[in-house]
């Protein structure tokens, strides 16, 4: 059960990191007028991030914020992964982006543009994957026990 709990933050970690390059590479495109830098500046991070992601994921998988025992699964969780998540990549991306582009507030400003960008992703790919029972053996057998007893 926890090499499927692995698999499932593995997989996460490349949809999320695909999606995150995308907005990368667009907004140092934008921000910087050259389609160059912006590639340079998204395919850096591809690394970093997904290393970063997997942790992320490892640390909120055994975090508990509930009282009950129960593992929070809710809307809220989302959004503390959110910001949480977002601090760590907007971190990165700023300082890859100043080593590549030489100028600090090319970085500065690629990340304040990624903090909103980013944080809709991301809330939205953690929503997606919360419908997702990939690598959650528990809580589909609890699906299909609530189903046999309906």
């Amino acid at each position: 059960m926890r090499a499927n709990s692995h698999a499932r933050h593995i997989v996460k970690a490349i949809t999320w990191r695909i999606l995150g390059t995308l907005d990368t590479i667009l907004l140092s495109w934008i921000i910087t007028g050259n389609a160059l830098t912006g590639l340079k500046i998204g395919f850096a991070e591809v690394i970093t991030k997904m290393i970063l992601y997997y942790f992320h994921e490892r640390v909120w998988f055994k975090i508990n914020l509930s009282k009950s025992g129960v593992v929070l699964e809710s809307r809220k969780r989302h959004l503390a992964k959110t910001f949480t998540w977002r601090a760590v990549g907007t971190t990165d991306t700023m300082v890859i982006s100043w080593i590549i582009s030489g100028n600090p507030f090319i970085g500065l400003k690629i990340g304040f543009a990624e903090l909103i960008t980013k944080m809709i992703l991301y809330y939205l790919h953690e929503r997606a994957w919360y419908k997702i029972d990939f690598g959650l053996e528990r809580r589909r057998l609890r699906k299909a026990k609530n189903k046999t007893n309906e």
